[in-house]
């Protein structure tokens, strides 16, 4: 009775788990580098983000104020002030503390040590701290004092700012972001325009040689990239277009035709052909079916394709570097930029999860605004 129409497979739990899953593989990453995006370098380095929410203990190494800040009370030569806001530390509660980075648990908040040379200090869970001397202290810095502490949870912006207003070449991302948009929004437009014009001649219109461009398009979408890549950028550095946005413009066309002609001409021969031949009856020519009629119903195709394409060049490193060389950094897209900050902020891991969000932030939002377009799209011609 599982196999009579209507009814639900038994393996209907299992393709629900597994959707969970693949949703859940996709979805825990990006959520992960967005709140890293917002956390400080010593919270990335302490905690993992699922924990960004709760406070975590870190390992503070902190001084007191400088000797010439002491002040003579009595018998005795006093500093007082706070570790936290003299140390630029965001406030926390200290936990246990020490004079030694080999005894960070020797303290607890309230207790005295001794430090040496007749001096005396007392720290407080809140930071606070009375550094006492019976002779007057002498030095240019202050004391360290190693701690334990609860920070508590905290987001920021600057982040952000250092990512996207930044006027060093080697740091910024907001100029980076401009030249991908540069690159994208034509590399997306152009093979769309060229492509429907294409599918429509092979899906409407009879000529000679129809069948041979169909297969010809057929096996160019096997041809690899990178058997591309050299002969098409000499025949880009001979005719002078090698190093622009121009140059890398052509090439992801090139590349992505096959496959926008191939998804559009599926889908346009699916069309009714009843609604074509009564066009034509009526007058019609074939630019004005194209476009009143054609254009209109492939709406779903076009939109597939064009999420296709913009992630592609969006995302895209390879064809950047060969296509788009420019030693100033003028023209360095947000995949080139990263790579770059891989090399330069190594160790800032809040730099490079900012940098990674905003390079795909823009890639989702396009996904999500298109995806209801994406399955009808792609599965047009794959049934009659």
């Amino acid at each position: 009775m599982d196999n009579i129409a209507g009814s639900k497979s038994s393996l209907t739990w299992l393709v629900h788990i597994s959707v969970v899953l693949l949703v859940a593989l996709w979805l825990f990453p990006t959520v992960g580098l967005f709140v890293s995006s917002f956390r400080t370098a010593d919270q990335i380095a302490s905690s993992g983000w699922w924990k960004a929410l709760f406070p975590t203990e870190q390992n503070l190494t902190l001084r007191t104020a400088a000797p010439e800040t002491q002040v003579q009370d009595g018998a005795l030569w006093v500093i007082e002030g706070n570790l936290f806001v003299e140390g630029g530390a965001p406030e926390a509660s200290i936990a246990t503390w020490g004079t030694s980075s080999r005894a960070l648990d020797a303290y607890g908040p309230g207790d005295s040590a001794d430090m040496g040379d007749g001096m005396t200090i007392t720290v407080e869970e809140n930071g606070d701290y009375r550094l006492e001397s019976a002779t007057q202290m002498t030095g240019s810095r202050g004391e360290r004092v190693f701690v334990v502490a609860e920070i508590a949870p905290e987001f920021t912006l600057e982040n952000y700012r250092t990512v996207l207003m930044s006027e060093g070449t080697s740091d910024s991302m907001g100029k980076a972001f401009f030249n991908t948009l540069t690159v994208t929004i034509p590399a997306t437009i152009i093979p769309i325009v060229i492509a429907a014009f294409a599918a429509y001649a092979l899906a409407w219109m009879d000529f000679p040689g129809r069948a041979l461009l169909i297969a010809c398009v057929v096996g160019l979408l096997v041809v690899p990239l990178q058997l591309a890549l050299i002969p098409l950028l000499k025949l880009h550095l001979g005719i002078g277009i090698g190093k622009g946005y121009l140059g890398v413009w052509l090439a992801h066309t090139g590349f992505g035709l096959p496959l926008a002609i191939y998804l559009l001409r599926n889908y346009m021969v699916g069309l009714p052909r009843d609604i074509i031949e009564n066009a034509r009856v009526d007058g019609a020519t074939e630019f004005q079916i194209f476009t009143k009629i054609i254009l209109p119903l492939s709406f779903p195709a076009l939109a597939s394709f064009a999420i296709f394409q913009f992630l592609w060049t969006w995302n895209d490193l390879l064809v950047a570097k060969v296509f788009l060389i420019d030693a100033t950094g003028q023209t360095t897209v947000m995949t080139n930029q990263i790579v770059e900050m891989l090399g330069t902020r190594g160790g800032n891991w809040e730099i490079l999860a900012t940098a990674a969000f905003v390079s795909i932030s823009v890639p989702l939002a396009v996904f999500f605004a298109m995806q209801r377009y994406l399955v009808r799209g792609l599965l047009a011609g794959s049934v009659k």
